[in-house]
C-alpha cells in the first residue's frame, strides 16, 4: 500500500476512535405502574442521561419497586426506581425476596414515600384494627404498596385471611372505592397521590393516622420511618396526619461503567428543578439528601460524584 495511503487510513481510524464515546449503550430502566410518579420522571431521567452521556439511549420500561430490582439483579434492566425497604430486603434476600441481590448498587434517593390508607368519611373506620372483616383494593401482588399491607396487617394480628383483599390498579381500586366494593384503598405511592385525588373528586374521604403502627414496623424493616401528610394536601383535610414512610431512590446494575454513572449522578445533582417540574417533592434536593444512607451500597460511580461534593458512602 502507498505510505501517503497509510497515513490517511490511521489519521481516520484515529479520528473514529475519538468521535467515539467512551461508553455508548442501549439501557433500560424500569419506572412504576401508569398513573404513578415514576412513569413522567422516567421520562426526564432519560432526556437528562442521554445529554450527559453522549451515545447512550434510554429505554423507559413499566415496573414497580420489587420488579425493578430483581430486573437488575437478572439482567433485565440496567436501571431502574426503587423503595428503599423493598431494596434493603432484596440485599438480604428477605422475603419476598429469594436469595442476596449483588448486582444492585444504590445511586441516589430522589424523595420520601408514603403508605397511605384511604377509607371513606362515611365508613366508620377509623384505625386499622378497624379493618378487620372490611374488603380493602390494593395494588398487585408483589408491587411494594402491596408488601405494606400485608405487614401493616400482620403487626395489628391480621393477615390476608381475615380481610377482603382486592389486588389491582390504582384505576380499579379508586372506581372500588366509588363502588362502595371496597371499604379502604392502601398505597405507597409520593403526595399528593393522582388517584387518591380522583377518588376525592367523587367521595369525602379520610386518610388513616398509621403512628401507632411504626415501632412494630421498623422490627419488620428498619427501613420505615414516620412521615407526615400536611393539612389540604387532600380536600377536607383539615389536620396533619402521620403515615408510614420510605424512600425512593435510583438502582443501577453494579456492572455498569464508573464513569457513565457519576455524569448520571451528576445530571440528576445538576438539573433538581427539572425533576421537579414532574414532581414538586424533589425541590431543593442535595446532594448531601441524594447521599442519604439507606442501607443500600453505592455504585462507584455515584460514590465518585459524592465524595467530590465532600460526601463519603458506602460502595459495593
Amino acid at each position: 500500500m502507498n505510505p501517503r495511503h497509510k497515513s490517511v487510513g490511521l489519521a481516520v481510524a484515529i479520528g473514529l476512535a475519538v468521535a467515539t464515546p467512551a461508553f455508548a449503550q442501549d439501557l433500560k430502566l424500569m419506572t412504576g405502574p401508569q398513573g404513578g410518579v415514576w412513569v413522567p420522571l422516567g421520562g426526564q431521567l432519560k432526556d437528562l442521561w442521554e445529554k450527559a452521556v453522549p451515545g447512550t439511549t434510554v429505554q423507559s420500561l413499566p415496573g414497580a419497586g420489587i420488579a425493578n430490582v430483581r430486573g437488575i439483579e437478572e439482567g433485565k434492566a440496567d436501571l431502574g426506581f426503587g423503595n428503599s425497604i423493598s431494596t434493603v430486603d432484596a440485599i438480604k434476600g428477605n422475603a419476598p425476596f429469594t436469595k442476596p441481590h449483588a448486582n444492585v448498587c444504590n445511586v441516589a434517593t430522589l424523595y420520601p414515600q408514603y403508605f397511605q390508607v384511604i377509607v371513606r368519611q362515611d365508613s366508620g373506620i377509623n384505625s386499622v384494627k378497624d379493618l378487620k372483616g372490611k374488603s380493602i383494593s390494593t395494588q398487585p401482588r408483589g408491587n411494594t404498596g402491596e408488601l405494606i399491607t400485608g405487614q401493616l396487617l400482620k403487626v395489628h394480628g391480621m393477615t390476608y385471611n381475615d380481610v377482603k383483599m382486592s389486588f389491582v390498579s390504582y384505576t380499579d381500586s379508586v372506581s372500588q372505592m366509588q363502588d362502595g366494593n371496597a371499604q379502604a384503598f392502601s398505597l405507597g405511592t409520593a403526595i399528593p397521590s393522582g388517584a387518591v385525588m380522583d377518588l376525592a373528586s367523587a367521595r369525602d374521604i379520610k386518610l388513616l393516622d398509621l403512628s401507632d403502627s411504626i415501632d412494630e414496623m421498623k422490627k419488620l424493616n428498619p427501613g420505615y420511618t414516620l412521615v407526615t401528610v400536611p393539612k389540604g394536601t387532600y380536600p377536607k383535610q383539615d389536620k396533619d396526619v402521620q403515615v408510614i414512610g420510605y424512600a425512593t431512590h435510583i438502582v443501577a446494575s453494579c456492572k455498569l461503567p464508573e464513569d457513565a454513572v457519576y455524569k448520571m449522578t451528576k445530571a440528576m445533582a445538576d438539573n433538581v428543578s427539572s425533576m421537579a417540574a414532574v414532581y414538586k417533592g424533589i425541590g431543593g434536593l442535595t446532594p448531601k439528601a441524594m447521599a442519604e444512607d439507606i442501607g443500600v451500597p453505592f455504585h462507584k460511580g455515584a460514590a465518585k460524584f459524592y465524595k467530590e461534593a465532600g460526601i463519603t458512602v458506602k460502595t459495593n
